[in-house]
């Protein structure tokens, strides 16, 4: 274990550690050569933008330690347990770049794949005593501390195997609060999304808070992941890119700084936009509680801007690929999502009301049918698009689009 005086916003850590898996389910063979895990082309969209980052805040458990080392160890315990589970994001990024006939930088492939290597994840112990759980939680912009509560905050897919020294796939960060804690995990996007983000998380959760010390990790209440990555017909395996060096594939973005902030809704105002949308569409398909929430910020942001009315705006939405492709079942540990955008001119966002909007939003979401979504991702090799989002902004590229995760 290490320890660190380093400090930012008020946040010291205390130790650092890998945290391997506790058991080895096949991800390191007997061979010198490890598992290889090639990424699909839904993975690889991902390697040029940020980590996953999510946290959860408890209360500070009770006694005179408070959380103290107690904690950090039966959490840095229940992860190497939940790691047995999912043992390739244990592993680590490994590239291969394969030069053209005239040596340009710019000319040869790319291959990016996950190396079972059985590495660990980061495991950070941090303490910050002068920051409340009302400082973290409380204001409606993102104070700048809750950043510090991440271990691997900046840093895009593709820097995981930039460089000599290969990053953790995934990171973990408890820190201790003045009256709480804040458990913390980082993920490389390139890796998973945000369904298998939820389904580690909450495996790791459940083992945590397992009685007696139970080892039979099928007693988890939690299923085990679904590791196989499914590749379309006909998309190579690896997939190549068509650069000559990794980083050729990120482009960073320089601009002020902006404020990030959370918006809650309750049940009732979302029953009321659900209403509300459904009376305006008057069509046959029922329109979602998610669709009206979306709509209802589309038009609030298109308004707040000002744009001329018929300057083209759009909403960017994440859809699902679990349930809408077959072989791609709900514990997928890997990528399964894709985006489509709703585009209309600014002032028929305004002027044609709620349901119009998420009607407009209902229609991109169900052109993604099966076939559109294998067949995009069979394509994809062909002219490989990436996501794009400015890490010192935290937007997205497009100021015309707003990415509902």
């Amino acid at each position: 274990m290490g320890g660190s005086a380093s400090a930012c916003h008020g946040v010291r850590v205390v130790s650092w550690r890998l945290v391997r898996p506790s058991s080895n389910p096949g991800c390191v063979a007997a061979s010198p050569e490890p598992e290889t895990v090639h990424l699909t082309p839904w993975d690889l969209q991902m390697l040029t933008i940020d980590h996953i980052q999510k946290g959860v805040l408890l209360p500070k458990p009770p006694g005179p330690g408070g959380a103290g080392d107690e904690l950090v160890e039966r959490l840095a315990s229940s992860l190497a347990r939940a790691l047995a589970r999912f043992h390739p994001f244990a592993g680590r990024l490994a590239v291969e770049e394969s030069g053209g006939s005239s040596g340009g930088d710019d000319d040869g492939t790319v291959t990016v794949s996950l190396r079972c290597t059985g590495d660990g994840a980061e495991f950070v112990h941090a303490v910050a005593a002068g920051v409340t759980v009302a400082d973290v939680a409380g204001p409606l912009l993102v104070p700048r501390v809750v950043w510090s509560l991440f271990p691997l905050d900046g840093l895009v897919g593709a820097d995981a195997a930039a460089g000599s020294r290969a990053r953790p796939r995934l990171a973990a960060q408890v820190t201790e609060l003045a009256d709480g804690v804040f458990v913390a995990m980082s993920l490389n996007h390139a890796v998973a999304d945000g369904t298998a983000f939820w389904h580690l998380f909450n495996t790791w959760s459940r083992i945590s808070l397992s009685t007696g010390g139970e080892r039979d990790e099928s007693a988890i209440p939690v299923p085990p992941p679904v590791l196989e990555r499914w590749f379309p017909d006909g998309c190579p395996v690896p997939v190549p890119l068509p650069f000559g060096k990794l980083e050729h594939i990120v482009r960073r973005f320089d601009g002020p700084p902006v404020e990030e902030c959370f918006l809650a809704f309750s049940a009732e105002s979302v029953r009321e936009l659900k209403a509300r949308a459904n009376a305006e569409a008057g069509g046959p398909a029922a329109i979602s509680s998610l669709l009206s929430v979306l709509a209802h910020l589309w038009r609030g942001v298109t308004r707040a801007r000002r744009l001329l009315r018929q300057q083209e705006t759009s909403y960017t939405v994440l859809v699902g690929c679990r349930g809408r492709v077959r072989r791609v079942p709900q514990a997928y540990a890997g990528n399964a999502v894709v985006r489509c955008a709703a585009r209309a001119a600014a002032g028929e966002v305004l002027g044609n009301g709620l349901g119009w909007a998420a009607a407009l939003l209902g229609r991109a979401v169900a052109s993604l049918d099966e076939a559109a979504l294998v067949g995009s991702a069979a394509r994809w090799h062909r002219d490989p698009r990436f996501a794009s989002i400015c890490l010192t902004c935290r937007a997205v590229q497009d100021r015309d689009e707003y990415v509902a995760r």
